[in-house]
């Protein structure tokens, strides 16, 4: 199983997830161009796509989904009450409605041979959802836009090969940055965004041996640069004494919010 982080960041996601047969797209929150350059980078191209799995309906998250659905016919999976809300959004014009297939958190669905399963997260969402996706005993999940997280989210990312998860903002940047106050609450709220001390905390719970790697995504471009979310998150769980861990145990990378990183073979 191949995982190929084409972009992550708060403004624009897409994960690509494959096999030699099947072949998904985790988000469309960037253009159908940049989509195209980027699995042509990794010798795919739109046709070799089997489905597209969205989170959420905010514009980072499905921005590129209306052009990508009239090129390709491909099928959308996602919660009922998300394609109701994509269906609205008239910025992407007309998407099929024959395209959806909804799906229902924690009840797994298969896509050609990766076995998938959407997990609720704390988002101002309609029904937002993260990914766990499965195929010959690997395992990646998506885990960003998280307000909070549960044992329940715990759960859900345990013995994973690969994951990425959101590291969105420094706490001290965003309290101190331009953004209004209600956005600054709307973030640090429980329906926001995991900061860069959380991510640590959520990590330190999920990390094992035999995981290989981890991307820290959706970073903010006002309150987070690479260098601090990295050095954070490091730092942070080197000082929680429940995680045995440290800086170099397991490969960590930050996505980039503008250019596909390295693909990754399970």
């Amino acid at each position: 199983m191949d995982f190929y982080s084409i972009a992550s960041g708060s403004s624009g996601n897409c994960i690509y997830i494959g096999t030699g047969n099947t072949s998904i797209l985790i988000d469309a929150g960037i253009s159908c161009k940049r989509i195209t350059e980027a699995l042509h980078q990794i010798d795919r191209s739109l046709k070799d796509l089997t489905a597209i799995l969205v989170t959420h309906e905010h514009s980072d998250h499905i921005s590129g989904l209306g052009v990508l659905s009239r090129k390709t016919h491909i099928p959308i999976y996602a919660t009922a009450a998300t394609i109701r809300q994509i269906l609205r959004y008239a910025p992407l014009g007309k998407v099929e409605e024959s395209l959806f297939h909804p799906i229902d958190a924690d009840q797994p669905f298969a896509v050609g041979d990766l076995k998938a399963e959407a997990f609720h997260i704390s988002h101002d969402a309609a029904d937002p959802v993260a990914y766990r996706v499965e195929s010959g005993g690997r395992s990646a999940a998506v885990a960003t836009d998280m307000g909070c997280f549960k044992r329940y989210t715990v759960n859900h990312l345990r013995n994973l090969d690969a994951l990425l998860i959101e590291a969105n903002h420094d706490e001290n940047m965003l309290q101190a940055g331009p953004y209004p106050y209600p956005l600054k609450r709307r973030i640090m709220g429980e329906k926001g965004h995991l900061s860069n001390l959380s991510s640590a905390m959520l990590l330190s719970q999920v990390l094992h041996d035999h995981m290989k790697t981890v991307y820290l995504g959706h970073l903010s471009k006002t309150n987070n640069y690479p260098e601090l979310a990295y050095a954070t998150v490091m730092s942070e769980m080197a000082m929680d004494p429940g995680c045995p861990y440290k800086e170099g145990d397991i490969p960590v990378y930050v996505a980039s919010r503008e250019h596909p990183m390295e693909l990754l073979e399970l």
